[in-house]
Formats: C-alpha cells, sequence, structure tokens
C-alpha cells in the first residue's frame, strides 16, 4: 500500500516521532521560561525596537498579532510582528523570541544570503508542495496501465516536491543565524544578565529543534517517494 507500507514505518514514524519531541520541547521551554521575568524588566516590544535602532535598522516596525507562538518577520512589509505573550511580556522566553525576529530583519538589512535564497524559494515551494503528492498518486495510479506516462507524471511530483526539501534545508541557517544574532544582540545592549543567558539559548534551542525535525521530516518523505517510485519501474 502507498500509505502503509513498510518505509512508512521505518522512515516517516520516527521522523514524525521527532517532529512530535520537538514541538513538546519548544512548548515545554516555552512554558517554563514565559513565566521567568527578566532582571530588567524590558518588554519584548521595547526590547525589539532597541534592538533594531542598535543594529542600524531603522525602516521596520514592530507590531502585535494575535495567537500563541506566531511571531515572525514580514519581509515584504518590514514588519516584526510579536505575538500576545510576548509584546508586552518581560519574559526571558519573549525577550528570546523578540530578539530571534529583530535577527531576521538584521539579516534582511544586511543582505545575508540564505534569506534572500529561502525568500525566492517561497513560491515555488508553496507551488511544488500543494501540486507534488497528488502528481505522484496520480502518477502511481496511471503506471498501473499507462506505464511510463504514470511515472514520468510520478518523477515530475518528487521533482517538484524537491523544491520544498531544499526549502527546509535553506531554513535552517537562517533560524540559526537569528537565533545567535538575538543572543549576541541582547547581551551586548545588556537586556540579559550573565545568568538569563543560558535560560534564553535554551528557548531558542528548542524553537530550532522543530526546524531540523520538519528538515528531516522533508529529507525521509523524499526518500520514500523516491524508493515508492522506483519500485513501479
Amino acid at each position: 500500500m502507498f500509505f502503509f507500507d513498510s518505509t512508512f514505518f521505518l522512515l516517516i514514524l520516527p521522523a514524525l516521532a521527532l517532529s512530535m519531541f520537538a514541538q513538546y520541547r519548544v512548548k515545554s521551554a516555552y512554558n517554563k521560561y514565559s513565566t521567568v521575568r527578566s532582571a530588567k524588566g524590558y518588554r519584548g516590544v521595547d526590547v525589539a525596537r532597541e534592538l533594531l535602532q542598535s543594529s542600524g535598522v531603522y525602516d521596520v516596525r514592530v507590531e502585535p498579532t494575535h495567537g500563541m507562538l506566531t511571531d515572525h518577520y514580514d519581509p515584504r512589509s518590514r514588519v516584526v510582528r510579536l505575538s500576545e505573550g510576548v509584546y508586552n511580556s518581560s519574559s526571558l522566553a519573549a525577550l528570546g523570541i523578540a530578539a530571534h525576529e529583530v535577527g531576521h530583519a538584521v539579516q534582511h538589512n544586511v543582505g545575508y544570503v540564505p534569506l534572500g535564497l529561502r525568500s525566492a524559494l517561497v513560491p515555488v515551494s508553496g507551488f511544488g508542495s500543494k501540486l507534488a503528492m497528488p502528481l505522484i498518486f496520480i502518477g502511481l495510479l496511471l503506471a498501473e496501465g499507462a506505464g511510463s506516462i504514470g511515472l514520468v507524471l510520478a518523477q515530475v511530483g518528487i521533482l517538484l516536491y524537491c523544491a520544498a526539501v531544499v526549502f527546509t534545508l535553506i531554513t535552517l541557517p537562517v533560524e540559526f543565524n537569528a537565533s545567535a544574532r538575538a543572543i549576541e544582540l541582547l547581551s551586548e545592549n545588556r537586556f540579559l544578565t550573565a545568568d538569563e543567558v543560558s535560560p534564553t539559548k535554551r528557548v531558542l534551542n528548542a524553537a530550532a529543534l522543530t526546524y531540523v525535525a520538519a528538515t528531516i521530516t522533508a529529507i525521509m518523505s523524499l526518500i520514500r517517494l523516491i524508493l515508492i517510485v522506483n519500485r513501479r519501474r
């Protein structure tokens, strides 16, 4: 069966387990350190604005957004959006997350190459991820009767899926670099005491694990699809 063959249990289940563990880690770290207030009492919005200024980024706004852990930097609108639990909070988790999003804005400002590549891949990755699985599924069905035509469709689907995999791979250096910039900026601008650096890093490292898990899941899925299509040749 296409969905529950041996490759699913060997490749996909472990990747899904890692993804679930990563989600648990990020929520656990956030819940723990969102209750630990920073010694100096700065809010996430204050930190974000100060770090943007100190980094020479003057054309990026900081705005609140709804939801939990919905923080992001929008390069098109030049806006850092902070979730409700970060914008007005002075917790270590809030400071780390706010600084991380500023890290993306700084990346954009200095022309960080991986960020530019990821932004360029967004439409290609979105297009590929939507069409890949239907093409592969239809191709495998047609391969039973139409032979080579079905295999060609399935192979096209795999190529499209590759774009999504490349997107997740490029995301890794973008996210790790933003976190490194965040800790550096927070330390340089003395928003954190020496004892607060390690807990803040734990929050960002837990978030980074979710991107690692997403990349591993994408790679394992690609390997599985290639194996399935090759069996139909």
